[in-house]
């Protein structure tokens, strides 16, 4: 590893300009068996635990490599890395330099190749002339391919937002077994002050947005990224685990699609490709990735022979516009004929050719066990009957506009559930004594989300013939609720499951539809899983993770929850366990 600083600042600001803000992959030194041989430091106990405030991670492990991270705090100021098997530092694998550049908000990025497989490493940055050194973090290389004997043991998270409460999901995890941690999206959220997620508790618990108008510009992403990672308990996950991560909306704006956001108005935000381009730089900046310069974000990973995984964007690629159901209402109520059209057309993309083609190739060479998806948005189908679900979107659009839901229209809702209930049990027995009209009521259903692959059948169906019979697992986040769903074709063929992780502070159901009393959510609960065919389990207020530990016979999943996240004080539970 050449230490030129004119060459790579040259190297750096040429890249920029080359991709044009957008799919900025991190600027990463790759260091393996020629590194620049540095002399060990024989004076760690003299130095500081300064300068590195944001602490260290990890990212993208794989048999041979990982990337490891921090962040100094003067720009311009060069580094020195170390990784070792040994948390003492007597037996050190890999060292080297590096310069904290200001144009990556002084960030620095190493991946570190040529490592031994399934091994446990710990490493550490310092800066030499200011006696200043970094906490020591902890991480792992994966299984080499053909290894059939271990387990894998993940962490899946989704949906944190700083200014909603406490991150004590990320400090349990941090405390768990895990290996990886597999984070699903929305590492942050782009809202200011008095906007989603500020609530009452936000001021008390002294965690107000900075900055704290919404995030437009290249500095208002990172200085979220630097609230985020200030946070005590992400720090701690980050420094003992490694993490394989995804975007969803949030690190851009609300519903972003391939060239919009429903939270995003150029009138008065200036043009979205701007907006997004900071967001994406900030991003990689923040979270590295094993990609490279100017490549979109899905990749693979192998853990030995146990499971395959497939990071994927469903959210910025490729991904149309979303539809929403407000656009087909009429006079005459809800034009249905031209909605079906719309939702069946076979042009509109979540993924898009090039990743599904990506997907194909990688799915046909695998030989592992499970091939597992990691994905933002609820693949299974979530659809309702249509009475149903005009009564949740009423629910909806009151709390949006006025904060509080009318009684008389809750009650109408849990009083229409009761109905199509009753109903569907009685037709599971063929009641003969059914009218027609009762008949269609629950089978007259549509997707009550269509911001997830229920908004895009047509490719959701060609995604699943892919597998060639090959199960599917899929892993979800996005909807701050966590859910498990068989997943069935349009043939009614099971070709998999769905397993879905709540939040780790960003508020559930509870708040979408204006319930806080716990009998009325597991009233709402129990409408989901009675009406929803293909659902199992679904838990609509509690934070917290999924837990999976896979071997070659099985999959062993937990949903485990935080008793609060608005105190210290706080409890883990398991509330639903599946093994398949």
């Amino acid at each position: 590893m050449k230490n030129n600083q004119l060459d790579r600042r040259k190297f750096l600001r040429n890249s920029l300009l080359a991709t044009g803000g957008m799919f900025i992959a991190p600027v990463i030194v790759s260091c393996s068996n020629d590194d620049q041989v540095v002399e060990p430091n024989q004076e760690v106990g003299e130095y500081t635990m300064k300068g590195f405030s944001y602490g260290v991670a990890s990212f993208d492990p794989t048999p041979q490599s990982v990337i490891i991270w921090t962040r100094y705090d003067l720009a311009g100021e060069v580094v020195t890395w170390e990784i070792a098997k040994d948390i003492e530092f007597k037996e050190i694998v890999r060292q080297g330099v590096a310069t904290a550049f200001g144009e990556t908000d002084n960030t620095i990025s190493i991946e570190v190749n040529d490592l031994e497989a399934k091994g446990k490493y710990f490493y550490r940055f310092y800066q030499k002339g200011r006696k200043e050194i970094s906490v020591i973090g902890e991480t792992i290389t994966l299984a080499a391919q053909g290894d059939s004997s271990s387990e894998v043991r993940l962490a899946v998270l989704s949906c944190s937002n700083y200014p909603a409460g406490l991150f004590n999901v990320y400090e349990a995890v941090a405390k768990s077994d895990v290996d990886v941690v597999i984070h699903l999206g929305d590492y942050i959220y782009e809202y200011g002050q008095g906007e989603y997620g500020t609530n009452a508790s936000t001021t008390v618990l002294n965690r107000q947005p900075k900055p704290s108008h919404e995030l437009v510009s290249l500095d208002d992403y990172r200085t979220r990224y630097k609230q985020y990672r200030s946070d005590e308990d992400l720090k701690l996950a980050h420094q003992k685990k490694p993490f394989i991560c995804v975007w969803d909306d949030h690190e851009i704006a609300n519903d972003t699609y391939k060239d919009g956001a429903e939270n995003h108005q150029s009138d008065k935000e200036g043009a979205f490709e701007i907006r997004k381009a900071s967001a994406i730089q900030a991003y990689s900046e923040y979270i590295p990735m094993k990609t490279g310069k100017g490549k979109p974000i899905y990749r693979a990973f192998e853990f030995g022979s146990v499971l395959s995984m497939y990071m994927l964007d469903t959210r910025v690629l490729a991904r149309d516009k979303q539809l929403e159901y407000a656009d087909y209402f009429t006079a005459e109520g809800m034009d249905v004929p031209r909605f079906t059209a719309d939702l069946s057309n076979p042009n509109r993309k979540l993924l898009g050719m090039e990743q599904m083609n990506w997907l194909a190739s990688q799915v046909n060479s695998s030989t592992a066990k499970w091939q597992v998806l990691g994905q933002q948005v609820l693949m299974s189908k979530m659809t309702l009957p249509l009475s149903l679900l005009l009564y949740v979107q009423r629910v909806m659009l009151e709390f949006s506009a006025t904060g509080t839901v009318r009684p008389e229209t809750t009650q109408g809702l849990f009083v229409e559930a009761q109905r199509l209930i009753m109903i569907k049990e009685r037709l599971k027995q063929n009641d003969p004594t059914l009218t027609q009209e009762e008949i269609m009521s629950v089978k007259a259903v549509a997707p009550y989300n269509l911001d997830a692959w229920d908004g895009y059948p047509v490719e959701r169906e060609m995604l699943y013939k892919l597998f060639n019979n090959k199960q599917i697992i899929t892993l979800a986040g996005d909807t701050h609720n966590a859910w498990y769903n068989t997943l069935t074709d349009q043939d009614a063929n099971v070709i998999g499951h769905e397993f879905a992780t709540s939040s780790v502070s960003s508020p559930g159901m509870e708040e979408y539809l204006g319930i806080q009393d716990v009998s009325q959510l597991k009233m709402v609960e129990q409408v989901f899983e009675s009406l929803v065919d293909d659902l199992q389990y679904c838990d609509l207020s509690n934070r917290g993770y999924l837990y999976m530990n896979f071997t070659t016979s099985s999959i062993h999943s937990e949903w485990r929850y935080v008793s609060t996240i608005s105190s210290k004080d706080y409890s883990i539970s398991v509330k639903k366990q599946v093994t398949i």
